[in-house]
């Protein structure tokens, strides 16, 4: 975490310089250190993805749940990483956009686990 937040505050210190110069150059710098920071990120997710691994090895649960819990994890990565570009480069209403579509994918991922719950609940009460 310390070298992404190191490296993270250098490339905000070059797009600062570069704003100066020409603007979308700034631009530049933070996407692609965004970009960078995103495949690390990436990297460490496949720990977690080990780790459901091993909890779903312990405990019985289908494994449609855990793709759909890895598939919402993603969702969120993406989305805030667009959103963050978009509001970056001052569009803001477009931000907000992906934002909501976002929020509606992941709603529409988690469907069947909704829909599995309330089963679940209806044979209990039955």
């Amino acid at each position: 975490m310390l070298q992404i937040s190191i490296f993270a505050i250098i490339a905000v210190l070059i797009a600062i310089q570069l704003k100066g110069i020409k603007a979308e150059y700034s631009f530049y710098a933070i996407l692609v250190a965004g970009i960078i920071i995103i495949f690390y990120g990436v990297q460490k997710l496949e720990s977690v993805i080990d780790t459901i691994n091993l909890i779903q090895s312990y405990i019985p649960i289908d494994t449609v749940y855990m793709g759909t819990l890895i598939k919402m994890m993603g969702i969120t990565y993406l989305t805030e990483f667009s959103v963050g570009i978009c509001k970056d480069a001052g569009y803001q209403a477009v931000a907000g956009q992906i934002e909501v579509f976002g929020k509606l994918t992941i709603l529409a991922v988690s469907m069947p686990v909704i829909t599995a719950l309330l089963e679940t609940v209806r044979s209990l009460l039955l």
